[in-house]
């Protein structure tokens, strides 16, 4: 027996709410100190065009700004126009700030950054690439942040911190999960030196290839571009993906680990416990092994810049170790413009002088392996921002939530 078929139902609609004013005055706020926080100066004229806000609302919100101390207004320096000239708004850079830290295989630096992106202060220090010790590491960060804040004026305010980590962050909780090159597992980092710091502040974590992908992609040679895949070197290679100009992040926050790409099955062996990884076959131990300077107890920047330099002078044994690390890193290269049709592959850290000394057997290689329509228009290029990168990207973590609501961070932050 068929039943008669149910009736269709109406379909119920939920009426939403609109934004409210406030909603929608907080939304602004942000939006135009983050034109002033990423293009630096700007006159309020420029802000009304870009806004798409009247001059009133413009003035408004400078207004709010200025007097939550953000921002400051001036008459500009030069003007070539008749009339009453536009005020020209200001970030207060020596005011307002975050503390940025970097956490590599064998470095740690520390940066106070003002708003705007200037770094005011920077301090840098070697790491026992051998141990992960939380509490001592934790400590000497936290004492470099202490000794920049002893210095600050009295009226200047901390809005955020956060940490670039070579190493797997989940997103959830800022935990380190891996870092096979920090020898670091399941590491409550960012908990452990916001205790530390003892600034009522949470520290935000991020993995450092990503973070320098996001500062080279609104601060460095990456700007304007949509879609690029940022490189980073150091004793691995990691990497950070933005597509449509946004961070490509995961599904947990693991996104964008390139160098465990495998590009040569049956190749050397890799600190994940695979074989042939791309970092294997590309990063500092391969390029030293390569160029016979392995035994000699050479390792870190340096070093891999030493057998650049060789290279240039001549060095023959230099030169094929570049070559040979060229390859490998052009096919992976190749491999991810055919995956992801980048604009730009940008390298940094380590492989910015990697890069330099084997960019033709890199350029083969794309040539070779990646199909024509997606190597056409992509450009390869070198890290603006340089060793900067990683720590400007802490940075910009950290200044997340005040552009998300100044005055609300403001306020939390000077209570």
């Amino acid at each position: 027996m068929i039943s008669d078929p149910q009736p269709l139902k109406e379909p119920q609609t939920t009426m939403r709410a609109g934004p409210s004013q406030e909603d929608i005055r907080r939304h602004n706020l942000g939006a135009l100190l983050r034109h002033v926080h990423l293009g630096g100066p700007i006159s309020r004229a420029e802000l009304t065009s870009r806004m798409g806000l009247n001059r009133s609302t413009i003035m408004a919100l400078t207004s709010d700004l200025t007097a939550a101390g953000l921002v400051r207004e001036e008459l500009p320096r030069e003007t070539g126009r008749a009339g009453r000239p536009s005020l020209v708004v200001r970030p207060e850079s020596a005011r307002v700030y975050v503390f940025a830290f970097d956490v590599g295989p064998d470095r740690l630096a520390v940066a106070r950054v003002g708003l705007g992106g200037l770094i005011l202060d920077r301090r840098e220090t070697v790491r026992d690439r051998d141990r992960f010790e939380l509490d001592e590491l934790t400590g000497v960060l936290a004492g470099f942040a202490r000794q920049m804040r002893r210095k600050t004026r009295a009226d200047t305010v901390c809005v955020g911190a956060a940490a670039a980590v070579s190493g797997g962050v989940r997103k959830d909780d800022g935990v380190v999960r891996f870092g096979p090159n920090l020898k670091a597992e399941e590491v409550p980092f960012g908990e452990e030196l916001a205790r530390r710091l003892g600034l009522g502040l949470p520290v935000s974590v991020g993995n450092d290839a990503n973070l320098a992908a996001l500062a080279e992609h609104s601060r460095g040679v990456g700007v304007a571009v949509r879609d690029l895949i940022y490189l980073h070197g150091d004793v691995g290679i990691g990497g950070g993906i933005i597509a449509a100009g946004h961070l490509l992040g995961g599904h947990d926050g693991y996104g964008g680990e390139v160098g465990h790409m495998v590009v040569n099955p049956g190749g050397r062996a890799c600190g994940c416990g695979s074989h042939g990884c791309l970092e294997a076959e590309v990063g500092e131990r391969a390029l030293l092994e390569s160029a016979g300077r392995l035994s000699a107890g050479q390792q870190g920047r340096d070093a891999v810049r030493s057998v650049v330099d060789a290279a240039d002078r001549g060095d023959i044994v230099a030169q094929q170790a570049l070559s040979r690390v060229g390859d490998w890193l052009g096919l992976g290269v190749a491999n991810l413009v055919n995956i992801f049709n980048p604009e730009m592959v940008i390298f940094g850290g380590m492989l910015r002088e990697v890069y330099l000394g084997s960019a033709a057997q890199v350029r083969s290689q794309v040539a070779l392996h990646a199909m024509a329509p997606q190597r056409e228009r992509v450009r390869l290029r070198t890290s603006a921002l340089g060793d900067a990168a990683t720590l400007v990207g802490a940075a910009e973590l950290a200044f997340a939530q005040v552009l998300a609501d100044p005055l609300e961070v403001l306020a939390r932050a000077n209570a």
